[in-house]
């Protein structure tokens, strides 16, 4: 059986008001009392209830994440700097994978609420205006953290996408490539096809250069896309010399696709990846890559959440972090 604040009581013989001071690190009990009932917890193994915790002091001290798959890097690496923020602020984090399907992310949401979550983190790829009516009919807060809602009525943290994929295309432009590839995820994704795309488009503007359908490839955020957008480029009479992917695991598949084609990376075609996980390091030769500082963001988002949670002062509700372009052997 589950042993209850009743049981400890009743063992150390004092009420269930001083257990709970003593649990909750309250200053007003006698020592000799604290210690008593120290000795009662861990002999009987008590461990305080934090959903009656939470009904009483109307917070569980719990946050909800919706993230799409932690399986993938990218995503891990966002959550990794939001538990270390989560524990240093005494949070503790439940989790829950939504696979980018909206009706799971929408009753996933609710049933963090029914948890008494005291706010939510979300990670996704796409907000629609089903999602923005929930979360703002949400009785706790909710931050975005690498996903964005266009009209900022979400607080979010994230990085200029389209000014990265600009700046990307613009280092390949530089060098002289006309027939650059764009290699992306599902265009329903807004950061794809409002911000990433965009950024293409304009880099090739900027620069004269005409925009061609056949230059870009819709995938998902798998290696298999890779390898799939590789061979539909090595298929055009006028083949890319340069190609810009928009996430690390797919432009392994791209890399890979052209070597066992025996075409050389960089010689013969340039690649910029997007993102700088791990797996950009993990690939011969390593990825130029935009770096998106995921644990930043995930630190960043968690840390706004608290001061949600806590009623602290938001100076920003939108903010965006810094990116840069890391030249590595994949570009000349």
């Amino acid at each position: 059986m589950n042993v209850t604040i009743y049981d400890v009581a009743r063992e150390a013989n004092v009420s269930m008001a001083t257990v709970s001071r003593v649990v909750n690190g309250n200053p007003n009990v006698k020592p000799a009392t604290r210690k008593k009932v120290l000795e009662v917890i861990d002999r009987l193994g008590y461990r305080p209830n934090a959903v009656a915790r939470g009904l009483a002091s109307k917070k569980t001290t719990t946050v909800g994440v919706i993230i799409p798959d932690i399986s993938n890097i990218f995503y891990a690496e966002l959550a990794r700097g939001i538990e270390d923020i989560a524990t240093m602020y005494k949070y503790n984090i439940i989790l829950s994978n939504s696979d980018q399907n909206t009706e799971k992310e929408l009753h996933l949401l609710n049933t963090m609420l029914g948890k008494q979550v005291d706010g939510i983190l979300f990670l996704g790829g796409h907000i629609s205006e089903e999602h923005v009516q929930e979360f703002e009919r949400s009785p706790v807060p909710i931050v975005l953290a690498g996903a964005v809602e266009e009209t900022n009525k979400v607080p979010s943290v994230n990085i200029d996408y389209k000014a990265a994929s600009f700046d990307a295309v613009s280092d390949l432009l530089e060098k002289g490539h006309k027939r650059i590839g764009f290699v992306s995820g599902p265009f329903h994704d807004t950061i794809n096809m409002k911000f990433k795309l965009e950024g293409y488009r304009e880099a090739l503007a900027k620069a004269g250069v005409e925009y061609s359908d056949d230059l870009v490839v819709e995938g998902e955020y798998t290696y298999d896309s890779g390898l799939e957008a590789w061979q539909k480029f090595s298929e055009l009479s006028d083949k890319p010399t340069a190609i810009f992917v928009g996430n690390d695991e797919t432009a392994l598949g791209v890399v890979h696709g052209a070597q066992d084609q025996n075409v050389s990376i960089p010689e013969e075609v340039e690649v910029i990846s997007f993102d700088n996980t791990r797996l950009a390091l993990m690939v011969r030769p390593q990825l130029t890559s935009v770096v998106q500082p995921l644990y930043d963001i995930g630190a960043v988002a968690m840390r706004l959440l608290t001061k949600y949670m806590n009623k602290e002062t938001v100076e920003e509700s939108t903010v965006v972090l810094p990116h840069r372009l890391e030249h590595r052997n994949s570009t000349k």
